[in-house]
């Protein structure tokens, strides 16, 4: 004869405590949290993005690397017309720091930033180059600088598609 030593709901209960405490066990094993996030948003659609992939490090990135993940090529994608308004949006922890917007690779502003949102043109960053040619896409680069330090930590890639 056996004996049933719990119900089946507190056996139930058991396992589900087992399997949440697992989770959580594997979850802080991870040792690694998520990098900031950097959005953009334009009309009513918004573009998220985690730093790029080898482009963040909390203690400052070297700065061959730097250069590396400015002038690289890839980002996420987001349509614009020259009509619209560019809202960048960047995580508290990353406007502490201070952030400084890049296009092609190249300086577009002398200090960094420091609020978490700031809104500018489309027609901005679609403006006649040399020849009065505009270009159909411009990277933007978004980096974050430790404000102590002065030291890059991330980049955050983004491409604006002219439509």
């Amino acid at each position: 004869m056996t004996v049933a030593f719990f119900s089946g709901k507190a056996r139930r209960a058991g396992v589900a405590l087992g399997a949440v405490s697992a989770g959580l066990l594997v979850l802080s094993a991870c040792g690694s949290k998520p990098t900031p996030i950097a959005t953009v948003t334009v009309g009513s659609d918004s573009y998220n993005t985690e730093a790029a992939e080898n482009c963040y490090d909390e203690k400052g990135l070297k700065e061959s690397r730097v250069q590396e993940c400015l002038s690289a090529k890839g980002g996420e994608e987001v349509e614009v017309s020259v009509d619209d308004r560019i809202r960048f949006g960047v995580d508290p922890e990353i406007a502490e720091n201070g952030w400084t917007i890049f296009l092609d690779g190249e300086r577009a502003e002398q200090e960094p930033y420091t609020k978490t949102y700031r809104s500018i043109s489309a027609s901005s960053f679609f403006a006649p180059g040399m020849g009065g040619q505009t270009s159909p896409d411009v990277r933007v680069a978004l980096l974050e600088t430790d404000a102590k330090t002065k030291k890059a930590i991330g980049v955050y890639r983004f491409v604006l598609k002219k439509v």
